[in-house]
């Protein structure tokens, strides 16, 4: 069902209409478990409504921004905290422009660790040596130093493309469609503390304060993209930290109980192992926290077995970033271990499908492919440009055959909840009724 939203804007209370929930219903459910909603039919916490968004406009004076469409369509996404596009173009444009040979052979050379995976590290050690493991780090290292220039190119600056949340939408409001459920899930209000892995360039830490009021902390394993964040969260006055750490090196650099939230997206794929991971952030998040990470996942309906679904895999794997392959069953059975209680586990796309998302994606990079071609020809640019491309659009048309066939999804969803601290006069109650 559509929900409506309320703002205060000056001292005005605007009714903005029915926007499309992030919520069960939305999309098609591909887990293999028979239960993806739990008795607790309240998924989302009460959750403050004042925003930082409220008590200030936007670069372009305009805090928030209807999408188009009509009826049930139609939708309103926050983009106050949206860089500017020209700018970030210009920027990755010239940081490109400008790589070494040896940056390049580094990025190129990383693709070989997407031919592996942490469920086969025999595997690992036979084809990288025994010290596969730092070997891993530093792939990932040389990788996104170089593939968050490329995409910020065009409209996956933030890295991932996100569920179908509106089919009138473009890429970048599905992204804020998708991470204003996703603050909506777990709960996020003013003051609250909450942990972003995998935080990029900050893009979505900064949109989830200025929805939100919360403030973000975010780690990464790119030192770049972590200047980035400062810089930009920074200059949008938000109290954010971003931290340089890789999420494979626990524990994590946290207190216990630090935290009143955590969200991930599409960071998961690189993690050695889940279940010590969600140990620790189990071990960061306070009581009665909310834990939601939005990734890829192997659906019901992949078949290693199947030639034509591995030699999908094969190709897609290296286009993503994957080095895992968990399934949604995995990554359920690794958060009950670590002690979480899984309240939701399902797909939110519209019809459980991203292919019409990612099809976009692929023609524009495609586009800009062939234009980066003529000017290398001419000699307006350095060859590297063309080599760089091709590898970023080589395998476009696997990644949506792989989704439109429910093989796979890069926006699988599973909430969690740690469970919260009993009273010791209710345990007392319980026993001695």
């Amino acid at each position: 069902m559509p929900t409506s939203d309320v703002h205060v804007k000056g001292r005005e209370r605007v009714a903005l209409g029915p926007t499309k929930a992030f919520a069960p219903g939305n999309g098609r459910n591909d887990s293999s478990d028979s239960s993806r909603i739990s008795d607790d039919t309240s998924l989302e916490k009460p959750m403050v409504r004042k925003r930082q968004i409220l008590s200030r406009k936007s670069p372009s004076g305009k805090a928030r921004k209807d999408g188009k469409g009509d009826g049930e369509d139609g939708y309103v996404v926050d983009r106050s905290a949206s860089p500017n596009r020209l700018k970030t173009f210009v920027r990755a444009f010239r940081r490109i422009h400008g790589l070494t040979p040896q940056e390049v052979d580094d990025f190129m050379a990383s693709y070989k660790i997407y031919n592996l995976d942490w469920a086969d590290e025999a595997a690992m050690a036979a084809a990288l040596g025994p010290d596969y493991r730092e070997q891993v780090g530093r792939s990932l290292a040389a990788y996104y130093s170089v593939i968050n220039h490329l995409c910020s190119l065009g409209d996956v600056e933030k890295m991932y493309i996100p569920p179908l949340m509106n089919r009138t939408a473009s890429v970048r409001d599905n992204q804020l469609l998708c991470e204003e459920s996703i603050a909506r899930e777990i709960g996020l209000a003013p003051g609250m503390r909450v942990l972003d892995l995998g935080c990029g360039r900050g893009r979505v830490a900064a949109h989830m304060t200025s929805f939100s009021g919360a403030r973000v902390t975010g780690i990464n394993i790119d030192a770049d993209q972590v200047a980035q964040a400062r810089e930009y969260n920074t200059k949008m006055g938000f109290d954010n930290e971003f931290l340089v750490h890789d999420q494979n090196a626990l524990p994590l650099p946290f207190a216990d109980e630090s935290f009143d939230a955590f969200y991930e997206i599409q960071a998961l794929s690189l993690c050695r192992d889940p279940a010590a991971l969600f140990r620790e952030i189990h071990r960061v998040l306070r009581p009665g926290a909310r834990f939601l990470l939005l990734d890829w996942v192997r659906l019901p309906a992949y078949d290693a077995s199947d030639p034509s679904h591995a030699a999908l895999m094969a190709r897609v794997k290296p286009l993503i970033g994957a080095v895992g392959t968990p399934t949604p069953a995995d990554l359920e059975a690794a958060l009950r271990g670590a002690g979480f209680d899984v309240r939701l586990s399902d797909n939110p796309s519209l019809d459980g499908l991203q292919a019409g998302l990612i099809a976009k994606v692929d023609v524009y990079f495609r586009s800009v492919r062939r234009l980066l071609h003529g000017l290398v020809r001419l000699r307006a640019l350095p060859r590297h440009f063309t080599t760089l491309f091709d590898r970023l659009c080589l395998d476009g048309a696997a990644f949506v055959e792989m989704d439109a066939r429910r093989l796979s999804t890069t926006t699988y969803r599973i909430v969690a909840e740690k469970k919260p601290t009993i009273p010791a006069e209710t345990k007392k109650e319980n026993v001695n009724p």
